[in-house]
């Protein structure tokens, strides 16, 4: 199916909108005045450079306030719309969107709304132009997509429609089955929305928190499937505002919704992609570092031992259990330490992964390996970690562990028996993408947003989660760009009991972060523990946390780098990361970086 973005939607000036737009794939665009009117191009120009990046202009939107005015402002109106009509004639643009009107002026009749919307497409059809009449949700009479269409019907002109816009319809809970009941001819455009379920103004909320389909809490999904089975067969076209939207970098940004557009369009049997393979495990985190003594110490301190290194490149594989943990100290690490890099993901079939991945628009990445090296496929995500899609001693499949000479030494401990979870800070403006990108391209599924207090601002979290816990990625980031730089990632290990990995990491020389004392004293009044109990936790520094399904203990390392480790017991089917204690790790970690003054 066709696919268009509106130019509001990206940054920049429009010639660079449209260059975002067509090299992410999509068919045409929806050009807003604005845009327009601030281009140096003429519109003639702008007509060429569509075509030239292959394209259409789908849908132009210069007029607001026309119908159900008095008579006067209705010419006033008429002589406008033939100015911008003749606009559209030079633009190459054959249809024009007319919001339901928030004027003052503007009466309550339906009547005297269809006949001015009707003359308003008497002189639209002189044109060759369609007006497609949307119901803004916040229209002053007209403000619900039944209502828009009724006075549609009701003015019968070939060139009038009705556009459709999920934002408009969701946010206000209209049930969107009505839609069924409108002739797909009627349908002139459907304009596509997302967004987080948020108690505001629905003005603001629309205008700063849009996002693309599959970002947000609306089933975007299952009203592309109402417009479906009317017959509808135009352009799926984006409309988002939103402020990250429109101060990000447009070409990532319109890979992103193109990207939305390709999982919405696999979801409702629009078009197929490769399957998903969900992965299945971590097979290794990666880290890269300039100097491998303060991380290797934290390693083996956590019981890790360090039991091969790679046969062509300075890269050392420590392990315990099953979590294994590359140190990388090549020429590409980064000079402000250590930093988590990549991820390997167990996968039942890594070249199928890497072909959803590529047919989502993830890029490929190059890697250098020499000829006996194991033929691994990586992506990188939002974030620039890249994603190895790869298999652990299984016979029939490239096997990376093979790149790797055992070294003597002892054996791990077996405190830790796998990676529990992967915590990764989210540049600024990439969140909503991280999260769509996880659930598109690796087929995870997608927790809700959490707010967390840190001492200077809201850090916001969401998990993405294999159905069986095997794979657990929590998503973070600040409330400003900065925030990238100051909060670290994390690896979670997962053990059988954490009281005792935490004991057995301090004796061999391991620092755990500090908790304050006050947390144990909330938690002496929220839960019921054994005696003793507390007190060993406290000492500990473990933090506690309940849900409906069981019990959660963990603890922290000092962070080293950009990185730091967290020790976590899951009892009884808890599913959560401990959020509630979230405000009180984040609070330590900035009180420690104050005294190291890192």
């Amino acid at each position: 199916m066709r696919t268009s973005i509106a130019t509001v939607s990206l940054s920049g000036s429009l010639t660079e909108k449209l260059t975002a737009a067509s090299r992410a794939g999509f068919d045409g665009v929806e050009i807003f005045e604005n845009d327009l009117l601030a281009s140096p191009l003429a519109p003639e120009e702008i007509r060429a450079r569509c075509a030239d990046l292959g394209l259409g202009i789908d849908l132009y939107q210069p007029l607001r306030d026309i119908e159900a005015v008095p008579e006067e402002e209705f010419r006033r109106n008429l002589r406008r719309a033939r100015h911008k009509f003749e606009l559209m004639r030079r633009l190459g643009a054959d249809t024009v969107l007319v919001c339901s009107s928030v004027s003052p002026s503007a009466v309550d009749d339906d009547a005297l709304a269809a006949e001015q919307l009707s003359r308003l497409a008497d002189l639209a059809g002189e044109f060759g132009i369609r007006v497609a009449y949307e119901a803004l949700a916040w229209g002053r009479h007209v403000s619900t997509f039944d209502h828009a269409w009724h006075i549609v019907a009701t003015a019968g002109h070939p060139s009038l429609g009705t556009c459709l816009d999920s934002f408009h319809i969701l946010s206000r809970g209209s049930d969107p089955k009505g839609i069924e009941e409108i002739p797909g001819e009627k349908i002139f455009f459907l304009q596509l929305a997302d967004a987080p379920l948020l108690a505001m103004d629905v003005l603001q909320w629309s205008r700063h928190y849009r996002c693309f389909p599959g970002q947000g809490g609306f089933d975007v999904a299952g009203l592309v499937r109402h417009v479906l089975r009317t017959g509808y067969a135009g352009s799926l076209s984006l409309e988002v505002f939103n402020d990250v939207f429109r101060q990000a970098e447009a070409g990532p940004t319109a890979v992103d919704a193109h990207r939305s557009l390709l999982v919405l369009q696999e979801t409702v049997g629009l078009a197929q992609l490769p399957a998903p393979v969900v992965p299945t495990g971590v097979a290794f985190a990666e880290l890269v570092t300039p100097d491998a003594e303060p991380v290797a110490e934290v390693l083996g301190a956590l019981g890790f031992a360090r039991t091969a290194r790679h046969r062509g490149k300075p890269v050392d594989l420590w392990q315990q259990g099953e979590a294994r943990v590359l140190v990388n100290t090549g020429p590409a690490a980064r000079r402000d330490g250590t930093t988590l890099a990549a991820i390997g993901l167990e996968s039942p079939d890594p070249a199928g992964a890497a072909r959803r991945a590529e047919a989502l628009l993830a890029p490929v990445l190059p890697r250098r390996r020499a000829a006996e090296d194991a033929p691994l496929e990586a992506v990188a995500a939002p974030d620039g970690t890249e994603l190895f899609f790869c298999a652990t001693d299984h016979p029939e499949l490239p096997n990376w562990r093979a790149d790797f000479e055992d070294v003597p030494g002892a054996g791990p401990d077996t405190a830790v028996t796998r990676v529990d979870h992967l915590a990764l800070v989210q540049p600024w403006h990439h969140f909503d993408e991280a999260a769509l990108f996880h659930r598109g391209v690796l087929g995870l599924s997608a927790q809700e947003s959490v707010d967390v207090a840190d001492p200077y601002g809201l850090l916001r979290s969401r998990a993405v989660t294999a159905a069986d816990g095997s794979v657990r990625i929590a998503l973070s980031v600040g409330p400003a760009p900065a925030d990238a730089t100051v909060h670290a990632q994390h690896i979670a290990l997962a053990t059988d009991d954490v009281v005792a990995a935490a004991r057995r990491f301090r004796a061999a020389g391991g620092a755990l972060l500090p908790i304050p004392a006050n947390h144990y004293d909330d938690l002496a009044a929220r839960f019921d523990f054994a005696d003793g109990e507390l007190e060993t936790y406290r000492e500990l520094g473990v933090l506690y946390d309940r849900d409906a399904h069981g019990e959660f203990r963990h603890c922290y390392t000092r962070t080293v780098g950009r990185i730091f480790f967290e020790l976590v017991q899951r009892d009884g089917g808890y599913r959560g990361y401990g959020a509630s204690n979230a405000p009180v790790r984040l609070a330590a970690q900035h009180a420690a970086r104050r005294l190291t003054g890192g």
